[in-house]
């Protein structure tokens, strides 16, 4: 697959392609956003909609983008749909935006398709941007999300309560992006 062959391609990884959001993705987006386990790992619920009130959210949202949120899907290399990346809060005047990331395809589990589309996402961030900082929180427990965001050069600054769990703080500094590119940088282990 090279390049030209994805619409809408913003970023591609060694397994990974970035790329905007489709209409086709929202029936994986739906089942993702009603399964348990993965709602645990954001701290929330699963939704409760129906499909047909979701989708046109889902239809809005595409329709009329806010400036303070993006969404890209995640697809292999084949071109399925296996999860999201996500900008959001994003503060042009501070030049930072929280990051999410979700691979809701069960069978790329721990196989290294989260910290890849992460470092595809942080590459987009910090060359085609100006945002200069991202940050992200997981839970404590989430051992697995904390182990690829290091992987992808993230650091941990502090942590929070709130009344769902306690989460880990993490971020990456442009200048911090760009010293790991040149190689002046190892990895930070847990």
């Amino acid at each position: 697959m090279t390049k030209t062959d994805v619409e809408g391609e913003i970023a591609r990884g060694d397994k990974v392609v970035l790329r905007g959001k489709r209409r086709e993705d929202a029936e994986a987006d739906y089942s993702w956003r009603k399964d348990p386990e993965l709602a645990s790992c954001d701290a929330a619920k699963p939704i409760s909609t129906t499909l047909e009130d979701f989708l046109a959210l889902y239809e809005d949202d595409l329709s009329h983008p806010t400036p303070f949120r993006r969404t890209f899907a995640v697809d292999d290399m084949e071109g399925r749909h296996i999860g999201n990346v996500m900008l959001y809060n994003i503060d042009l005047l501070k030049r930072e935006a929280e990051i999410g990331i979700t691979i809701g395809d069960r069978g790329y589990w721990n196989r290294g398709y989260g910290a890849d589309a992460l470092g595809a996402l942080v590459e987009y961030i910090f060359t085609d941007t100006a945002l200069t900082r991202v940050y992200l929180k997981t839970l404590d427990w989430n051992v697995r999300a904390q182990r690829s965001f290091n992987k992808a050069g993230f650091v941990q600054y502090g942590t929070s309560r709130r009344s769902n769990g306690i989460f880990i703080l993490m971020e990456m500094h442009r200048s911090d992006w760009e010293a790991r590119e040149r190689g002046d940088v190892r990895d930070q282990q847990l």
